[in-house]
């Protein structure tokens, strides 16, 4: 009886250790469930085109991003900033967004490379 129950508290341990995020993760960004993206906090589309970019939210699908910093919320939700890979800027305008990281793993927004 012992060993199921030291086996379902690691497997439980096991399975939380996979939903963990650590800075220098590689995620990509998947498909928003509505017209627009719920989970990552994506700017609106004037401060986009105020500071000279493109406000085209389609390009955000399939692009890998790392993760630059893990903050935990009062609520206790993570949100994470995320940035590309490739080094240019999200719109050519934000070199990095926001993101809360369950929600927007849970909706599909964010993958787990």
């Amino acid at each position: 009886m012992i060993k199921y129950v030291a086996a379902f508290l690691l497997s439980g341990v096991f399975l939380n250790a996979q939903e963990d995020v650590k800075v220098g993760d590689v995620l990509e960004i998947g498909n928003p469930e509505a017209r627009t993206y719920k989970h990552i906090e994506v700017p609106r589309a004037n401060f986009i085109i105020k500071r000279g970019g493109i406000a085209d939210y389609k390009t955000l699908k399939g692009e890998e991003v790392v993760v630059t910093a893990i903050k935990e919320k009062k609520d206790g939700t993570q949100e994470i900033k995320i940035k590309r890979t490739n080094g240019h800027r999200f719109f050519g305008s934000h070199p990095v967004i926001a993101a809360n990281y369950k929600e927007a793993l849970a909706s599909g927004e964010l993958r787990v490379q």
